[in-house]
């Protein structure tokens, strides 16, 4: 395996792990604070993309495309992930007002479900009202690719690893530097005790899934720029993904989440070129289908040996079970 070539996978992986880092964060959040799991994150993601959508669509209208544009793309594209993180923000909220608190004190695997059937309820009003075909993300930006050094990078990867690490840059500050991010991290430390001394609960909680569903948001406009084509079921994979990766950075931690989307996005893609070497060196015939068995056994694998995630604290686990 030469250089270029684990330098050219490398990329690829940090654009895959941008994705499952932000939605994973979602997660991690509602998790950390609640001790739940909302199962239908995956599916705001999906939300997300298309909100997304229909704001660059409206966005282009008003402003034109080519030549003649008024605003250059790049414009455009910062409007589009600010407006639709904005809008799926609301989306977030109103799943957590209507679907999450009143089942708070109902047993853990009444939410789980209520969160599945959120999903569904989410997928089918998207077929509804989209038709259930698969739509075209419009492009904003023209894609150029760049050869360093035999590493072909294009500016589309670039952008989407700097927006995904400005994203998560942005809510570590938060979280650490200001008081309503010292609420959240009191409320994930003590569920019970916080509350009593002033700090309002459902505003914890709702600011939770509210900022979740903007990153969400987030990930689905930067997956519609480097996937364009968006369908109503394509937040079910990288959502349950994503739920492993949050699994795997630990309860809690955001810079867990962070680290294990990305390290889940580099043993996948490395998974298919290590097969590919095996069947050379064995004369082997295994397929590349063969990559989500894989790169999830080696997740179970640092699980056992640590079962509480790469940056879980062991107390945590057992702080409300």
């Amino acid at each position: 395996m030469s250089f270029t070539f684990l330098m050219q996978n490398l990329v690829n992986a940090l654009q895959w792990g941008s994705f499952y880092a932000l939605i994973a964060l979602g997660y991690s959040m509602v998790y950390s604070i609640l001790m739940l799991f909302n199962f239908a994150h995956g599916d705001i993601f999906m939300v997300g993309a298309y909100i997304g959508l229909g704001v660059a669509t409206l966005l282009l209208a008003l402003v034109g495309t080519g030549a003649g544009a008024m605003l250059p793309g790049w414009v455009v594209l910062v409007f589009t992930i600010l407006i639709s993180m904005f809008l799926t923000a609301f989306v977030g909220l109103i799943v957590e007002r209507v679907g999450y608190r009143p089942l708070r004190e109902a047993p853990r695997a009444s939410a789980a479900i209520t969160g599945l059937m959120i999903g569904i309820i989410l997928e089918t009003s998207n077929i509804i009202l989209m038709g259930g075909q698969r739509v075209k993300f419009p492009q904003l930006i023209e894609s150029v690719t760049y050869n360093i050094g035999g590493v072909f990078v294009t500016n589309m990867k670039i952008m989407i690893v700097l927006v995904s690490l400005g994203l998560m840059l942005a809510l570590h500050l938060f979280v650490t530097r200001s008081k309503w991010g010292m609420a959240m991290r009191a409320m994930a430390f003590d569920y019970v005790v916080v509350p009593l001394v002033g700090v309002p609960l459902n505003t914890i909680a709702a600011m939770t899934f509210a900022i979740g569903s903007a990153l969400a948001a987030a990930a689905g406009i930067l997956f519609g720029l480097a996937y364009p084509v968006l369908d109503p079921f394509m937040g079910v994979s990288l959502g349950w993904k994503a739920f492993v990766a949050a699994i795997l950075g630990g309860r809690g931690s955001i810079m867990g989440a962070c680290l294990a989307g990305f390290m889940l996005g580099f043993i996948e893609i490395m998974t298919v070129p290590a097969i590919q070497i095996v069947n050379r060196l064995f004369n082997l015939n295994l397929g590349s289908n063969l990559r989500d068995l894989i790169a999830y056994s080696i997740v179970l694998l640092i699980l056992i040996f640590r079962p509480h995630g790469l940056f879980g604290e062991p107390y945590s686990a057992k702080l409300r079970l």
